[in-house]
């Protein structure tokens, strides 16, 4: 299974509507270390970016709702429970995978796993189609890996 490529039309994510502005849709599941690792940075979209991210977790929404608190996630996340219908349209692989897309409807770009220059240029594509500021996601000071596979 490949994630879905730029340019191909986003399956639709429940009280999504991709028209109103372009959205940062983020895939994820509360047991994996690198959505952990992940989680305070990704936030970082929702606070520069407010409005513009939905987090789709593998888990139960209870378990969303814990992890979300933890980590400090104040984005909407909703759950893809088995079979995982959601994320098998979208061709997911690996956890965390964050896809962005346009107004059109269509993948923009995608970022498998915790990758600092990849989620750093999804950050700058969104500021450009949402005429926001951009932010760093993250920086080699904040102490994270550059890479870490999902």
């Amino acid at each position: 299974m490949e994630p879905l490529a730029v340019g191909s039309p986003a399956p639709p994510v429940l009280g999504v509507d991709f028209a109103s502005g372009p959205y940062v849709v983020l895939f994820y599941k509360v047991t994996c270390p690198v959505c952990q690792l992940a989680a305070p940075k990704v936030e970082r979209f929702e606070q520069a970016y407010p409005g513009h991210v939905v987090g789709v977790g593998q888990d139960p929404p209870d378990r969303l709702e814990a992890f979300q608190h933890e980590y400090g996630m104040t984005f909407r996340s909703l759950a893809d429970v088995e079979p995982y219908e959601l994320s098998n349209a979208y061709g997911i692989r690996v956890v965390p995978t964050a896809f962005l897309v346009g107004t059109d409807g269509a993948i923009v770009q995608a970022v498998e796993s915790w990758d600092r220059d990849a989620l750093n240029e999804l950050s700058s594509r969104l500021s450009e189609l949402t005429g926001s500021p951009y932010v760093a996601i993250s920086e080699p000071a904040d102490g994270l890996p550059s890479f870490r596979p999902g």
